[in-house]
C-alpha cells in the first residue's frame, strides 16, 4: 500500500508518433494501479504538440491497446473530464498564455537567432560545442524590443533563462535528490515557431492545472527533469510526486532495447508493442501481471498477481530504479497458467478467432468447448490452439503414410493391427477411457506389440499429427462415426503400401 491514502490523480501522456510499446503500458499500468488503489483518478492525455512525427492511427490503436489490458481511464479525449481538453493541440491558447507569463517575469525570452546576422556565429558556437545562451544575441533584448520584432512578423522561438549560477535539487521518489549545477543545463526551447510549446512547457502546465498529484513516466525523461524543477519554481507552483521507473534492457541483459532490437524480436515471435501481444496469442491477465513485475515486485517470492491484487499490493516505495531485461519465458509460464484459470467457456471464446483465422470452420459451439477442455492443460499461447486442435474441425485428415507404420513393424504388420483395430474400435460401447483402454491394451499383447503401436496408429490416424489431446478424449469429441471414417481411410493408405 502506498504510504498517502490521498485520492491520486495520475495521468498517462503518450505522444501518437508511433506504436505502442510495452513500456508505455507498464508506465500507463502503474499509473491506473495507484489511481485505483486509492481511489483516484487515471487521465489519459494525448501529447501531440509534435506534429511532425504524428503518425495517424496511432492514438486509436492506443486507446485499443490500454483497453485490451483491462486499463480504462476516468477522463480523457474520448471520454471527457473537467480538466480537458485532454488533446495538447487543442490547449495551444493555455500554453501561450503560461510562456507570456515565463517572458514577462524574466524566466524565459523570445529568441530570433535563426534569423539574425548573427547565424554564423551560433554555427561556430555550436561547433565548439558551445552553450546557446553563451552566444545567443538576443537573450538579453528588452521585452519592448522583442515584442517589436514580433509584431513585424520576425519568427522566433522561447526559451527559459537557465541561471548561469547555482544548481537545482529534484526529487525522485525512487532515486531521491537529484542535484544538478546550473552551468550544465541550456537555454532549452519552450515554444517552437509554429506556436507550439514543446513537452517541457507542455507537461508542466497540464500537470499543474490538471492537479496531477503523482507524476509516474519513463525515467528516459531524468536528463531534462531538472529543466521541470526549474519551471516549477519559475511559476511557483508546488510539484507532483515524481517516479521513473526503470527502463527495459534486451532479452539477454546487455543493454537498452533499440529499434532493431524491437524489430528482431519480433520477428522471432516475441511482441514488444501492445497491439501485437494478444495477435501472438498471449492473454491481458498475463501480460499485466508479467508487465508490474518489470521493476516492481511485491516480495521475493509472490508472482502471480491478478489486476485487483496489484491494485491492492502496489506501491512506489518498492519499484526498482535497476534497468529490467525482458523475460519472455516468464511471460509464457504466466499465459499458460492464466489459461488454465480460464473457465471453459471463455477459453472456447478466446481461441475461436484463432480458428477461423487459421481456416477452420468453427459452427459448432459445443464442439468447441469439449476442444477447449481438452487443449487448455496443452496450450501455452492461444496461438496454439490451432496445430493442437484444428483436426477436431476438418471433415477429414490425411496421415502421412509412415506415421501409420509403428517402430519396427513393417506396412504388412501395420495393415493387420489397423483391421483388428478397426473392429475393436466397432464394437466399443463409447470411448471413454474406462471403456477402451484395457480392450486396446489387451488387443496389443494379443498381437505382440506394444500398447504404443495401436495408440500411435491411433493418433495419426485420427490427428494426422504426432502430438495430440489423449485419444480416448480425442475420440469422444470426434464421435463414432468419424473415428470409423479416419481409421478406415488410414487402412486405405496402408494397403496402398503393400
Amino acid at each position: 500500500m502506498t504510504d498517502s491514502l490521498k485520492p491520486a490523480r495520475v495521468r498517462f501522456a503518450p505522444s501518437p508518433t508511433g506504436r505502442t510499446h510495452l513500456g508505455s503500458g507498464r508506465t500507463a499500468l502503474y499509473n491506473f494501479l495507484l489511481a485505483r488503489q486509492t481511489g483516484g483518478q487515471f487521465i489519459l492525455r494525448i501529447e501531440d504538440t509534435d506534429q511532425s512525427r504524428f503518425v495517424k492511427g496511432a492514438e486509436e490503436e492506443l486507446m485499443a491497446g490500454l483497453r485490451w489490458l483491462g486499463l480504462e481511464w476516468d477522463e480523457g479525449p474520448d471520454v471527457g473530464g473537467n480538466y480537458g481538453p485532454y488533446r495538447q493541440t487543442e490547449r495551444r491558447e493555455i500554453y501561450a498564455k503560461y510562456a507570456r507569463q515565463l517572458v514577462e517575469s524574466g524566466h524565459a525570452y523570445y529568441c530570433f537567432c535563426a534569423h539574425t546576422e548573427e547565424k554564423d556565429e551560433l554555427d561556430a558556437g555550436k561547433r565548439v560545442r558551445q552553450q546557446h545562451r553563451d552566444i545567443c544575441p538576443t537573450r538579453a533584448f528588452f521585452l519592448a524590443e522583442a515584442d517589436q520584432k514580433i509584431a513585424s512578423g520576425t519568427p522566433h522561438v522561447i526559451r527559459f533563462r537557465m541561471p548561469r549560477e547555482g544548481s537545482i535539487t529534484v526529487t525522485d521518489a525512487i532515486r531521491g535528490d537529484i542535484t544538478v549545477e546550473n552551468a550544465t543545463l541550456d537555454d532549452y526551447i519552450l515554444v517552437k515557431s509554429d506556436g507550439l510549446p514543446v513537452y517541457h512547457l507542455a507537461v508542466v502546465v497540464d500537470d499543474h492545472l490538471m492537479e496531477i498529484t503523482h507524476a509516474i513516466r519513463t525515467s528516459e525523461w531524468l536528463p531534462t527533469f531538472p529543466l521541470h524543477g526549474h519551471l516549477y519554481n519559475a511559476f511557483d507552483w508546488d510539484q507532483p510526486i515524481w517516479v521513473h521507473p526503470s527502463i527495459f534492457l534486451k532479452p539477454d541483459g546487455k543493454g537498452k532495447m533499440s529499434k532493431r532490437d524491437t524489430e528482431a524480436l519480433r520477428e522471432s515471435g516475441k511482441p514488444i508493442f501492445l497491439s501485437d501481444f494478444g495477435k501472438m496469442g498471449y492473454l491481458p491477465e498475463a501480460v499485466v501481471n508479467w508487465a508490474a513485475l518489470i521493476g516492481w515486485s511485491y516480495d521475493d517470492k509472490s508472482e502471480i498477481f491478478s489486476l485487483d491484487e496489484l491494485i491492492e499490493k502496489f506501491s512506489i516505495e518498492k519499484l526498482n530504479p535497476a534497468p529490467a531485461a525482458l523475460n519472455y519465458s516468464k511471460l509464457d509460464h504466466f499465459n499458460g497458467v492464466y489459461i488454465r484459470e480460464l473457465d471453459a467457456v471463455d477459453l472456447a471464446a478466446r481461441i475461436k478467432p484463432f480458428l477461423e483465422e487459421a481456416g477452420f470452420a468453427v459452427d459448432d459451439d459445443e464442439k468447441l468447448l469439449k476442444v477447449a477442455t481438452v487443449l487448455q492443460v496443452r496450450l501455452a499461447k492461444l496461438t496454439d490452439a490451432p496445430a493442437m486442435g484444428g483436426f477436431f474441425f476438418l471433415d477429414e485428415v490425411r496421415p502421412e503414410p509412415e506415421s501409420l507404420i509403428g517402430k519396427k513393424m513393417t506396412a504388412d504388420q501395420s495393415l493387420e493391427m489397423a483391421r483388428r483395430i478397426e473392429k475393436l474400435v466397432e464394437s466399443l460401447p463409447n470411448f471413454s477411457e474406462e471403456s477402451a483402454n484395457q480392450p486396446l491394451r489387451d488387443l496389443a499383447a494379443e498381437m505382440e506389440l506394444k500398447a504404443g503401436h495401436v495408440f500411435g496408429f491411433l493418433r495419426s490416424a485420427l490427428t494426422a499429427q504426432q502430438v495430440s489431446p489423449p485419444v480416448f478424449e480425442t475420440m469422444e469429441i470426434i464421435g463414432r462415426e468419424k473415428v470409423l471414417e479416419r481409421i478406415r481411410n488410414s487402412i486405405g493408405i496402408l494397403e496402398g503400401l503393400v
